[in-house]
């Protein structure tokens, strides 16, 4: 069965694939000189994405946390204000309580921790979080869509501890212990 000739405009896409293939240019060489086609190469499959690692759960134990929660007791008396019920008491004495127990919780704070702001920029400035931004140390808020870069106004800087510097605890420490009961003889 004879083919029919191709158009002319197939025949122009033709010469533009063959002058951007050279191997396509050299099956056709081989073609026109009588020499026998090597059989075209298999398509190569494109490359299967492989899918992030599954993040690994670490296991806490709840023992810093009882340790620091004991601190913010001694030095604060957190735990006592905060289990207290205040809707007995007027606003000026919660407010001289606070007062109390901020000083204490930011004394446990600047003895044990160093914290800087998780961004640099001031409060109410405009920011760009570009694709890749460290999702763990900012929090998306308001109408989320789409993909990064994402554009926003900071509305608070956020906490980074680049240290801390917890107590040593002793062979025994139980940490559920928060505050020892007191006992006056």
């Amino acid at each position: 069965m004879p083919s029919q000739s191709p158009s002319f405009f197939s025949r122009l896409a033709l010469a533009f694939a063959v002058l951007g293939d050279g191997a396509l240019a050299a099956r056709l060489q081989a073609l026109r000189d009588g020499v026998p086609a090597a059989p075209a190469p298999a398509p190569v499959a494109p490359p299967v994405p492989v899918p992030p690692p599954a993040p690994v759960v670490k296991v806490s134990t709840p023992d810093a946390a009882l340790q620091l929660l004991g601190l913010l007791q001694r030095e604060a008396r957190f735990v006592d204000f905060i289990q207290e019920d205040v809707a007995a008491y007027s606003d000026a004495d919660i407010g001289g309580a606070a007062r109390l127990v901020h000083t204490g919780c930011r004394k446990v704070l600047q003895e044990h921790f160093t914290l800087v702001p998780a961004r640099s920029e001031a409060e109410g400035s405009r920011v760009v979080l570009e694709a890749g931004f460290d999702a763990s140390s900012v929090r998306l808020t308001g109408n989320v869509v789409g993909q990064a870069p994402f554009r926003g106004t900071l509305r608070h800087p956020g906490w980074k501890a680049t240290d801390v510097r917890l107590p040593r605890t002793t062979e025994g420490h139980d940490p559920h212990v928060i505050a020892a009961a007191e006992v006056e003889l």
